[in-house]
């Protein structure tokens, strides 16, 4: 297993819709090993594709106290009710806001083997399926807030941005 590189904020492939999975075949099961390593080693709850320079339907979660999910070609079935909840992102370091989403889903995917899942999730779990469903749509949570607020945070963001990019790659939490 091995660390993958973060792409940051607006770098491509985040701002792109990711290509659906056609073939799943046994380089998944190595990908979201390294997917849920990178994870852990940034202290994150999620990681998408989009996230690590993939551009392709796939993400893994891992709840506190649960195992791994992966996560591929995510179909959101159905959402219903509301929360707001604090969010920040590994591809937009150290920059969090408070973000509406649904507070019940149902999602359909394939995991890392190619097996059908249908998952149902609430609250915290609803927010990372969201949140990383919402990458492989080329959508960041800070798109999902309000114009004044989402200006704020991006001119927050740039200033951030250009520190890490002067420091250079900051290694992740091992």
């Amino acid at each position: 297993m091995s660390v993958l590189n973060m792409v940051l904020y607006p770098d491509d492939p985040l701002t792109q819709k990711a290509e659906s999975y056609e073939e799943i075949g046994p380089e998944l099961v190595k990908l979201k090993d390294d997917m849920v390593e990178t994870m852990h080693a940034y202290e994150g709850v999620g990681l998408a594709g989009p996230q690590v320079g993939i551009s392709k339907r796939i993400f893994v979660m891992q709840e506190p106290e649960q195992d791994a999910l992966c996560l591929i070609n995510p179909e959101i079935l159905n959402s219903e009710g509301e929360q707001v909840g604090e969010e920040g992102c590994l591809s937009i370091p150290e920059i969090y806001a408070d973000v509406v989403r649904a507070d019940r889903l149902v999602v359909r995917a394939l995991n890392e083997h190619g097996q059908t899942m249908t998952i149902e999730a609430e609250g915290y779990a609803a927010r990372i399926i969201l949140h990383e469903y919402d990458h492989l749509e080329g959508i960041v949570f800070l798109d999902r807030l309000d114009i004044l607020s989402r200006q704020a945070k991006l001119s927050e963001w740039n200033e951030v941005r250009a520190r890490v990019l002067a420091e250079g790659p900051t290694a992740p939490r091992l």
